[in-house]
């Protein structure tokens, strides 16, 4: 016989019915993201070398970090990459929407064309750039002597290899591309029409029509390519060869210095400690530009 303390309502199994098909994914969310999450933050407290037990230091690691000239290279780089190549890739990414959304015969093919650079995996886009940027027999070199231009040593020159990561960076903008095309063609014709019987030229039209119609877009593709950037890893590891940061240490960015510190000198702690600064200062960043978003990010209805 049922015990009425136990009968359980249809909202009440619904829920439970629900809970049980999200349970792989709760499960999953739980042990690969919030405790490995929580244990960084104690191992940044600690000297932990996956071996031994860990051994409580304070903020000892903090402090050996913030005294450490290869923080500062790192996180100098990977600022320049942030707040240089992101820019240079959104202005890009806007360039082709617009290109790829005047109707022409073949459209389709083109928009295809521009879309499947971005699933080259990470990898072999590197090995593919570092043929193109050889200084001797690469691609760009060969054309910038024939057209009796300079011909840099891409990957050589410390002045030189951010620009070649950021002009590797304008291979892939195709993904950023595809979804202002998508913006573009959800921005109502009337509102071309009432602008072009006000006698709008197609600036003013762009800058009151355009620009305000994909502000939410580039919010979201400057604060993914953000984050990104903050990640770059795969990129300087294959063209310096796993050496740390290349010539200069001119490709020395957040993620391989962590990278090098966790896993090639097993410094757990240290590295732990150097992810929860990121964390920070990504979370910071983040604020800012929802914070003043508000000034230039319009939405439906606005």
């Amino acid at each position: 016989m049922e015990r009425r303390g136990l009968t359980l309502n249809r909202t009440q199994r619904q829920f439970l019915l629900g809970l049980a098909f999200a349970s792989p994914f709760l499960i999953g969310f739980l042990f690969l993201t919030v405790i490995p999450f929580i244990q960084s933050l104690y191992f940044s407290f600690t000297e932990y070398d996956i071996f031994s037990k860990p051994e409580w230091v304070g903020l000892d690691n903090y402090i050996a970090i913030f005294n450490d000239d290869s923080f500062y290279k790192a996180l100098s780089n990977t600022f320049y990459m942030a707040f240089i190549s992101v820019p240079i890739s959104l202005v890009a990414s806007l360039l082709i929407a617009l290109l790829l959304n005047i109707k022409v015969k073949g459209i389709a093919l083109y928009r295809t064309i521009y879309y499947l650079p971005t699933v080259v995996p990470g990898i072999a886009m590197s090995i593919l750039w570092l043929w193109i940027l050889s200084p001797d027999i690469g691609i760009l070199n060969t054309i910038l002597r024939a057209l009796h231009l300079p011909d840099p040593a891409w990957l050589s020159d410390p002045e030189f290899t951010k620009p070649s990561l950021i002009i590797m960076g304008l291979f892939g903008t195709g993904g950023g591309a595809l979804i202002y095309l998508a913006a573009l063609q959800g921005v109502p014709k009337e509102f071309y029409e009432a602008a072009t019987i006000d006698g709008a030229n197609w600036w003013q039209k762009f800058r009151y029509i355009v620009l305000p119609a994909l502000s939410p877009i580039t919010l979201f593709l400057i604060i993914m390519g953000l984050i990104g950037a903050f990640q770059i890893f795969t990129e300087s590891f294959i063209l310096t060869g796993g050496a740390l940061g290349g010539p200069d240490q001119s490709m020395l960015f957040y993620a391989v210095y962590l990278y090098h510190e966790a896993f090639i000198n097993l410094n757990m702690g240290y590295a732990s400690a150097l992810a929860w600064i990121l964390f920070v200062i990504v979370v910071i960043i983040t604020i800012i530009i929802f914070k003043t978003s508000l000034r230039w990010v319009y939405y439906g209805g606005e």
